[in-house]
């Protein structure tokens, strides 16, 4: 089992609170990456999408999850739960600092999700831009 956070980054002025439109924890919001096969290594060529609001039942039939995918090399099973309450807004105090804001935690077995992809949700923020430039990490726990 690994954990996975994924945070944001960004220098902000005159912007607070930087977040999906619905808050951290939207069910709909939804969260594109390219996957990584713990058993050969390999990172799919497609990016694959999870959200809170879609769940499948696990594999071993103990309750659901939100994604379970085949390797297409090795064909192993991976899943891979979404684990909410733990995102907040990024703020205007944080960014100055250079630090980031997590968004999600997931829960990864098999499949790891690297290279994050913005898709085509709304962002929200507090104030008046003059300038946004962001950065997305996932960092392993």
């Amino acid at each position: 089992m690994v954990i996975m956070k994924l945070v944001i980054r960004a220098e902000l002025e005159n912007l607070t609170n930087l977040q999906p439109e619905g808050g951290c924890d939207e069910p709909n919001f939804t969260y594109y990456f390219k996957l990584h096969c713990e058993n050969c290594g390999e990172v799919s060529q497609k990016r694959t999408c999870v959200s809170l609001n879609e769940r499948v039942p696990h594999p071993n039939g103990k309750g659901t999850i939100n994604l379970v995918q085949k390797c297409k090399f090795c064909e192993r099973k991976g899943t891979v739960l979404m684990i909410p309450g733990h995102g907040r807004p990024l703020t205007l105090h944080a960014s100055q600092r250079g630090m980031h804001s997590p968004l999600m935690l997931f829960d990864c077995r098999g499949l790891n999700p690297v290279e994050f992809a913005f898709g085509n949700a709304w962002w929200k923020a507090q104030s008046v831009s003059s300038c946004v430039s962001l950065f997305v990490f996932l960092l392993k726990l």
